[in-house]
């Protein structure tokens, strides 16, 4: 009994992991944007990007390295698309985001169709790690044998708590965020910076899009994504903009999507479609219990002309 108990929270643990680990990305991603004073609204079509163009290269290249990289490459453009819509052209930023995710949607439909005959294709899936051989540790031992994407996360997550909050550059990224007009004043390019962040966080949730489909699925299917891009949005205002708490809002909504799969799996007398509901009910609660107590960066959403200080 103890170790089908212990098999249970396993099992229970690492698809908990798996769920997180591409809103991670995409809120790590939406975070760096957001914290230069860009909402992006397009993680979700990111997301997709992501999945489809690192299942379509693996397809091609039958490499998933380069996959990746092409992945992240092409994640990256989207995101200079973005950068250059709300920063350049002054459009306005959700409607730009909202662009993007339509579009994503459409082309990676088509795409899908076109490349793959169907809607579905399976795809080779990166190989897990083992570090130190801790993986016979109970429960926690899932944590010692992951994809190379997930230690990534890890330090990525580690990485960019340092550079917002101990560097020169993480200070001036901060100080754009609450005040454009101010930074300009100081000699700082708001340009350049929001455009470095709204890229990086293309590059960011294009890599949850990988992970996606060649981790956790192992296979590319239409909207894939399925409103986790939104979902992640939700998680760096739950995380109040910081990457550490952004990343357990994340891994609080995995648990929650790994829960109600779960309890699917036990033929309840429950509605499906209730189910589903689960994890975006939670992040719901989540805004509205937080309501007045997160306080986003001041210049959010603000359009910004260095012309016209």
């Amino acid at each position: 009994m103890i170790s089908e108990n212990l098999s249970f929270i396993t099992d229970y643990f690492s698809s908990s992991i798996s769920l997180a680990i591409p809103l991670a990305f995409a809120a790590l991603g939406g975070l760096f944007a957001e914290r230069s004073g860009v909402i992006n609204i397009g993680l979700e079509g990111l997301l997709l990007t992501g999945a489809f163009v690192g299942a379509a290269s693996s397809v091609l290249t039958e490499n998933l390295a380069i996959s990746i990289l092409i992945a992240v490459v092409i994640g990256g453009c989207v995101g200079g698309v973005h950068a250059y819509l709300c920063v350049s052209l002054n459009v306005n930023q959700i409607v730009s985001g909202l662009a993007i995710n339509l579009a994503a949607s459409g082309l990676t439909a088509y795409g899908a169709r076109l490349l793959f005959n169907t809607g579905t294709v399976a795809l080779p899936k990166l190989p897990k790690l083992e570090i130190f051989g801790l993986k016979s540790i109970p429960v926690l031992g899932v944590i010692f044998q992951q994809d190379i994407l997930c230690y990534l996360l890890l330090i990525l997550i580690g990485l960019s708590t340092y550079i917002i909050f101990k560097t020169h550059w993480g200070l001036t990224l901060r100080a754009v965020g609450e005040s454009a007009v101010a930074a300009d004043a100081t000699g700082i390019s708001v340009v350049k910076v929001r455009y470095i962040c709204v890229i990086l966080s293309g590059i960011l949730a294009s890599l949850g899009g990988v992970y996606l489909a060649l981790v956790h699925v192992g296979f590319f299917t239409e909207g894939m994504s399925a409103g986790k891009g939104f979902i992640a949005i939700a998680a760096i205002i739950f995380g109040r903009w910081h990457p550490v708490y952004t990343s357990l809002a994340c891994f609080l909504f995995g648990t929650t999507e790994a829960l109600q799969l779960r309890i699917q799996a036990f033929n309840l007398d429950i509605p499906y479609q209730f189910l589903v509901m689960l994890p975006y009910l939670i992040a719901l609660f989540a805004l509205v219990g937080i309501a007045g107590k997160s306080t986003p960066p001041a210049a959010l959403g603000k359009a910004f002309n260095s012309q016209h200080r």
